[in-house]
This record gives C-alpha cells, sequence and structure tokens, in this order.
C-alpha cells in the first residue's frame, strides 16, 4: 500500500490521519509528543485553571480504532527528499510515498533567544507547568520577602505581546490575584499585584477590528491591568525589562514575565525548503503550491503554520492564510483529499480557506467575538461573547470526556473563584526564586 508519514499531531497533522480513515493507505504518524494539545486552552493550564489531561489526548488512544495508522514517538530531524525519507534524532529511516508535514510553530523573540530563560514562552504543556510554576511561586516569595521593593518585583507580573494569548493570560492572571488567592496569605495582600501587557503595536488583539480591540482594552482595565501599547521591549533580564515607548524609555522590575510576543515555524521547515531548493519566508514557514505541494515535490504537503499558503477562493484574489486553527484542520483536509486524488490519478485542488472569525476572552464574563457567518459579519463583546466562546472552546474539544471535565471545572472555578490545579513540583524549600 501507498506509505503516507504525517509529521506532527497538532491540529493539521490529526485531521489528515483522520481524512485518510477507510483509505487503502499505510499512515505513519510521528511526533516528539505522545499527545494532541489543544492550544487555544494552554493559558488555563499554565494558570492552574485546568490539569493537563483536560486539554490532551494520547495519540495512540486517538486512532486505536484507525487500523491504517501507527503512531510513533520521535523527533523528526531531516527529510531527504530525493531518497524520499524522514530521519529520526535516533537515527531511524521512514521511507514514504507521500509526506505531510504538520510540525507546528515555536517561539520567536526576534533573535534574542537569551531572553527565553527570563521570560518563556507558551507552545507545550511543559511551557505551562514551568510558567504556572513561576507565577504560583512568585506569590511564595513575596510572602517570604522583608523589602518592599523587592516584594514588589515578585508581585509585578509582565505578559509581553498582546494577542490572543497575551490578552487571556493577562486577564487570567489578574482573575488569580484578585479572586483566587486573597485569604491565602499573612504577609501581602495578593490583589495588590500589578499585571501588565505590554504591546510593541499601537493597539492589542491588532488581528480584530479597531472596535473590538478597544472594548478588549477597556475590559482588560476593568479587571485591573496595566495596558501599554506602542512599548516595545529592548531588553530582559532575570530582575526585569527595559521598555521604550516612543522616545521615552522605563524599566519595569518584575521577577515573573511571560513572553507572547512571537511566533516562528519550527527549524523543520527551513530544513525541508532546502532539501526540496526552496526558501522560507522571514517566520521560517515554507512556501507552497496552491495546493499545499511544495514547489517540485507533489508528493510534499506542508500544512499549518509551518506553511506560507494562500488561500484561492473563486472569485477573490488570493490571500494569505492565517496560522490559526481552523486554518490548521482545513489544510490537513485538503492535503489528505489531494493525496487520495494523486494515486487515483486525477488533478489536485487548490486550497480555498473558510474564516469563520476570531475570538479571545479577557476574563471573567469578558470576552470578545469577531463572527463571519454566510449572510453577514458579527461582532460583540461582553458576557455573551464570554458565553460564546466557552461553548465554543468546549465543543471543539477532543473527546467526550475533556469536554464533560473542562465544563464541570470551568462551572466549579465561576461559581467558586478557585482554581485547583496549583500543585507545583520540584521545589526547593530553601528557595522559592523562579
Amino acid at each position: 500500500m501507498p506509505r503516507i508519514v504525517i509529521v506532527g499531531c497538532g491540529f493539521g497533522g490529526l485531521e489528515a490521519a483522520r481524512a485518510l480513515r477507510g483509505a487503502e493507505v499505510a499512515i505513519t504518524l510521528v511526533d516528539k509528543t505522545n499527545h494532541h494539545l489543544f492550544q487555544p486552552l494552554l493559558y488555563q493550564v499554565a494558570t492552574a485553571g485546568l490539569a493537563a489531561p483536560a486539554i490532551a489526548a494520547p495519540a495512540r488512544h486517538l486512532f486505536r480504532h484507525q487500523a491504517n495508522v501507527t503512531t510513533l514517538l520521535g523527533d523528526v530531524v531531516a527529510v531527504d527528499a530525493a531518497a524520499r525519507e524522514v530521519k529520526l534524532r535516533d537515527g531511524q529511516s521512514l521511507p514514504y510515498d507521500h509526506l505531510v508535514v504538520a510540525a507546528g510553530a515555536t517561539h520567536s523573540y526576534f533573535g534574542r533567544d537569551d531572553w527565553s530563560r527570563f521570560a518563556p514562552g507558551l507552545k507545550t504543556l511543559a511551557d505551562a507547568f514551568e510558567i504556572r510554576r513561576r507565577v504560583l511561586l512568585a506569590f511564595e516569595a513575596a510572602e517570604k520577602e522583608s523589602d518592599p521593593q523587592r516584594r514588589a518585583a515578585w508581585l509585578t507580573f509582565v505578559v509581553i505581546g498582546a494577542g490572543p494569548t497575551g490578552v487571556e493570560m493577562a486577564g487570567t492572571l489578574a482573575e488569580i490575584a484578585r479572586d483566587t488567592l486573597p485569604g491565602e496569605f499573612r504577609r501581602i495582600d495578593p490583589a495588590a499585584a500589578r499585571i501588565l501587557l505590554v504591546e510593541g503595536g499601537p493597539r492589542v488583539l491588532q488581528a480584530m477590528p479597531e472596535a473590538l480591540s478597544a472594548s478588549a482594552q477597556r475590559q482588560l482595565e476593568k479587571l485591573g491591568v496595566e495596558v501599554r501599547v506602542s512599548s516595545r521591549v529592548t531588553a530582559i533580564d532575570d530582575e526585569g525589562l527595559e521598555v521604550q515607548g516612543g522616545e521615552a524609555s522605563w524599566r519595569l522590575e518584575s521577577r515573573c514575565m511571560v513572553w507572547a510576543a512571537g511566533v516562528a515555524a519550527s527549524p523543520l521547515g527551513r530544513q525541508i525548503a532546502e532539501a526540496a531548493g526552496a526558501r522560507t519566508d522571514r517566520a521560517g514557514r515554507v512556501p507552497v503550491e496552491p495546493d499545499l505541494s511544495v514547489p517540485g515535490h507533489p508528493e510534499i504537503s506542508v500544512i499549518g503554520d509551518l506553511a506560507s499558503a494562500q488561500s484561492h477562493l473563486k472569485g477573490h484574489d488570493a490571500r494569505p492564510v492565517p496560522g490559526v486553527s481552523p486554518a490548521a484542520k482545513q489544510m490537513g483536509r485538503t492535503a489528505a483529499a489531494n493525496i487520495l486524488r494523486r494515486l487515483r490519478g486525477e488533478p489536485t485542488e487548490a486550497f480555498r480557506y473558510r474564516d469563520y472569525g476570531n475570538l479571545a476572552t479577557i476574563g471573567r464574563n469578558s470576552a470578545v467575538v469577531d463572527l463571519w457567518t454566510p449572510w453577514r459579519r458579527i461582532q460583540f463583546s461582553g458576557w455573551f461573547a464570554w458565553v460564546f466562546w466557552l461553548f465554543a472552546h468546549i465543543y471543539f474539544l477532543i473527546g467526550f470526556r475533556n469536554r464533560l471535565v473542562v465544563l464541570i471545572d470551568w462551572g466549579s472555578a465561576y461559581w467558586s473563584r478557585q482554581r485547583y490545579a496549583r500543585v507545583v513540583t520540584g521545589i526547593d524549600p530553601g528557595t522559592t526564586d523562579s
């Protein structure tokens, strides 16, 4: 049978494998983790709102009833386009007739990778655990600190980047400080913590219309978040960061910073482009043909955050495809359908992205929604937007159990204002320095 290798078990890879259910092919799905992760709710794990199993599902469990899929745990380090082989870090090679690469994205520090030590990003469960550890231990360190200036630094939390992840993270940190922790400490008032959201652009949520962006900023400020737009980070160290806004610059003393400002394609993209004789774009993404194949290599498809793709709608000019989960899912289905067309000797079809809009939650009873329907564009914010966001995310979670667990956890947190996934491990009792 034709051998199909899918690299990555994110939204794109998962949909591609599912779309090939029942086909007379042998699929090998390889990922460097053993689970599929619902990334839109990853910040909930980082802020102790959900436990990791609520937003992750074992890959083997997901494909236990799909006999044509073999799942492997492995780190893909190279693709030999001439030999049609995928090479793993442990030295193994996986031959393929068709290859789908959905390796996703990683953090981009704009050439300052040394900042990652001080301001971790949020892409994996390991990232979420580290951020949760830093946030909770910052309050613990403040409780022990007698010097007011150093205590203030421990109680200053800075989120860098005001996209959806940054906005959701900042709003949730404000809820933790104002609603969850008060009454649990004796020497500090958690509600006195400063939450700052620093954005280099002119407004938060720049992918949304200006009206919704302004609404999101008002809702953040109502929660107590200090929003600093048009403010560019110029330096970060273990005790704070330097910020420049216009001609002015200032320093923020903070011992807990989170990076949500930049995204770069997986390093595998550059290697694939070189193997195919192509070049990546500035973000490291691989330019693809309208059918999502790599130029000169129709047997290789690149999808999701790794692809620099255009949507080719009939009657419309081609436009860039955003790096969001609905796009990755649609690209996965298109790549799978085109593989089947090639196997039947039929021409492939161009990818057509259906944009359903954007949504982001700010905090309790606060969200913004920019929804596209076949009839009209709908924009709203506030409580109804928050309810819409909640049920949309529950609907798209993988598996009934995860939907039920998240619904119960959110209901409990809403009424009790508590977060119960607050256990951290690996703490040295002699220090709480994060």
